[in-house]
């Protein structure tokens, strides 16, 4: 199951009804159990993917309707944050136990790469974002100790957030790709606010650590002419370019990031002015 969705122009989405943004924007369905879903966007190529092996081992497809490559990391490299059970990724036959939360970075140039559980009734969900890459680099796993840290926020604005990063400058080395993830703590609800757009890199968020009672109000758009889309549990986002990301939950949660595009400068950010926002 796999689909592309196309590049989009800010003026364009400012017409866009709730259905079409979500249609063009949103995952709905990213982890299916005993599945593989994929959604390639042309906003920098970055190739979006869930996997939740059960029973069996699931193999990641060249998707060579997408790629026109042989096997799928021929011209690409991915991350992996496991937001399920344990699992384990077998890469041209190492394989690495990935726990809750764990990452894996997989470099250019590995042919085979597979997924599997350690329990088919508590399975893992890998999620992973890939992009073009021009270099190999090594396949390196990453705990959550292993991550660099960052504190931001304070409880008075409701922010109050951690964030983890796993590829990036200062970490595990990739050709463009940078990913990790940002937890809420109790009584925060607000995420990268106040907002920012960066034009060097698109984005993704990937919503999850959410009961099915709560949502999160995400909000993208053009500063002076917002929009939102209503988003949940284990679900991912498209953020183009040009727009803001950002998000405002009925509860803490967590998210996975992912960018691609011209720099890994994670501070690389066009930061907007609140008295701007419409």
């Amino acid at each position: 199951m796999s689909e592309i969705r196309f590049g989009t122009h800010p003026n364009d989405v400012k017409k866009y009804t709730t259905e079409e943004l979500r249609a063009q924007f949103l995952m709905e369905s990213v982890m299916v159990p005993g599945d593989i879903t994929c959604v390639y966007s042309m906003h920098d190529r970055m190739i979006t993917i869930g996997v939740v092996p059960t029973a069996s081992a699931i193999a990641l497809p060249a998707y060579e309707e997408h790629t026109k490559a042989e096997y799928f990391l021929e011209r690409r490299e991915l991350g992996i944050i496991n937001v399920g059970g344990e699992g384990t990724v077998k890469v041209d036959g190492e394989s690495f136990d990935i726990a809750n939360k764990e990452c894996l970075y997989i470099g250019k140039g590995n042919k085979e790469v597979l997924f599997t559980s350690k329990d088919a009734a508590k399975p893992a969900e890998f999620f992973i974002n890939s992009c073009p890459a021009h270099k190999e680099y090594p396949t390196v796993k990453a705990t959550e100790g292993d991550a660099n840290r960052v504190d931001l926020g304070a409880k008075e604005t409701c922010n109050e957030r951690t964030i983890l990063q796993y590829i990036h400058e200062g970490g595990i080395q990739s050709c463009q790709l940078v990913m990790g993830y940002t937890i809420l703590h109790p009584g925060s609800i607000w995420n990268t606010f106040p907002a920012h757009t960066h034009y060097r890199r698109m984005e993704v968020y990937f919503y999850f650590d959410m009961p099915e009672d709560r949502l999160v109000m995400h909000f993208m758009g053009d500063p002076n002419e917002t929009r939102h889309i209503v988003m949940r549990d284990k679900q991912a986002v498209i953020s183009p370019e040009w727009s803001i990301h950002s998000g405002a939950g009925t509860g803490a949660y967590s998210f996975i990031w992912a960018m691609a595009g011209e720099n890994k400068a994670f501070t690389d950010m066009d930061g907007i002015d609140l008295k701007t926002f419409k």
